[in-house]
């Protein structure tokens, strides 16, 4: 698979994006990667390094779309940008796949004018991954669409089930929707919609799910509108941090706590791990024609690294595909049991 790579997208670009094409591409070797971006640039980032050159190409990008600029304007106006090229590398089919730490409005923006949405699908959503006590769970949407339907959010489940099915080998995702509270009648008009749409399909929904029961691993898959979900996101990345810092801070202020850190350091250590959001390396747009993978703006070498991997296991698993036959039969149900098809109760 050949996955094109947004080079100056993210804080850190390019130096972080072409690092971690390297690492890519030395430790999956049926993958490639086309970096997108100002040529002189990632040359000059791959001087002195080693990786294997047939698996790394150049496609020159004139512009960069900065994180403040506005994704219309951008879309109209930098023609040459890397997210705009490294799209239409998808289109072209010179590309199978598309990886941007940049700015993420763009990348929806042009994912949709240039790539389009499947069949029967009236809204793309992000879909992130979070841990949990038992593992992950799929955070839908996670920041695509602030303003939704409830036919959206059901739209949502049958994409996140698709994809917590296929990636994550699931065989029947449980869903549930985020809420103030467990009980049926609980939220507002939205949820309250959703809710019955939901339970009249025959996905594996388990109801309403509050925000503090969410990482117990009861729900695989959660819906929300995008305006909570990235809320959801945000916190619940800067509270890992911040449970990071005072950990460190109250082991570096006390010398029983840095006694103690001698025998807690494995377990600090893979705690960071499960919450470093570094290890999922980016967000699937699902709901689109091709795949198009976000990735954090802070991402790291190892982020940009495990972006491209995941886009590669995207396209082997035809997850894409997948979504579209489950809208195509009717753009009303989802498969959860094998290839089997949800048909919404009438």
């Amino acid at each position: 698979m050949r996955i094109a790579l947004d080079a100056m997208g993210g804080d850190y670009a390019p130096a972080v994006t072409v690092e971690g094409a390297i690492e890519a591409v030395s430790e999956s070797k049926d993958l490639a990667v086309v970096l997108v971006g100002n040529e002189a640039d990632i040359i000059n980032e791959l001087k002195g390094k080693d990786y294997p050159a047939s698996l790394i190409s150049i496609k020159h990008a004139s512009q960069v779309v900065e994180m403040g600029e506005s994704p219309v304007t951008a879309l109209r106006r930098k023609k040459d940008s890397s997210i705009k090229v490294a799209v239409e590398l998808v289109k072209a089919g010179e590309a199978d796949a598309m990886v941007s730490a940049g700015n993420s409005g763009m990348v929806m923006a042009a994912a949709l004018f240039i790539l389009g949405k499947l069949q029967g699908v009236e809204r793309p959503a992000i879909a992130a991954v979070m841990p949990t006590l038992k593992g992950l769970f799929v955070l839908i949407d996670a920041g695509a669409n602030v303003d939704c339907k409830a036919s959206h959010l059901l739209q949502f489940a049958i994409m996140g089930n698709a994809y917590a099915r296929t990636i994550f080998n699931i065989d029947i995702p449980k869903i549930g929707l985020l809420g103030i509270g467990e009980e049926d009648a609980k939220g507002n008009e939205l949820t309250k919609e959703a809710f019955k749409l939901l339970k009249e399909s025959n996905m594996n929904f388990i109801g309403n799910v509050e925000g503090k029961d969410v990482f117990t691993g009861n729900a695989d898959v959660v819906v929300c509108d995008g305006f909570v979900g990235n809320i959801a996101l945000k916190i619940s990345e800067g509270l890992a941090e911040a449970i990071a810092k005072m950990l460190k801070r109250e082991i570096s202020e006390k010398t029983t706590g840095r006694i103690s850190y001698l025998f807690l350091k494995g377990a600090l250590k893979n705690f960071k791990k499960k919450t470093d959001y570094s290890e999922y390396g980016g967000a699937p747009l699902l709901g689109i024609s091709r795949p198009c993978i976000i990735s954090h703006g802070r991402s790291t070498a190892k982020a940009i690294k495990n972006a491209v991997q995941l886009a590669g296991e995207f396209c082997k698993k035809g997850v894409v595909d997948i979504i579209s036959r489950e809208f195509s039969a009717g753009i009303s149900g989802a498969a959860t049991r094998g290839e089997g098809r949800v048909v919404i109760k009438k």
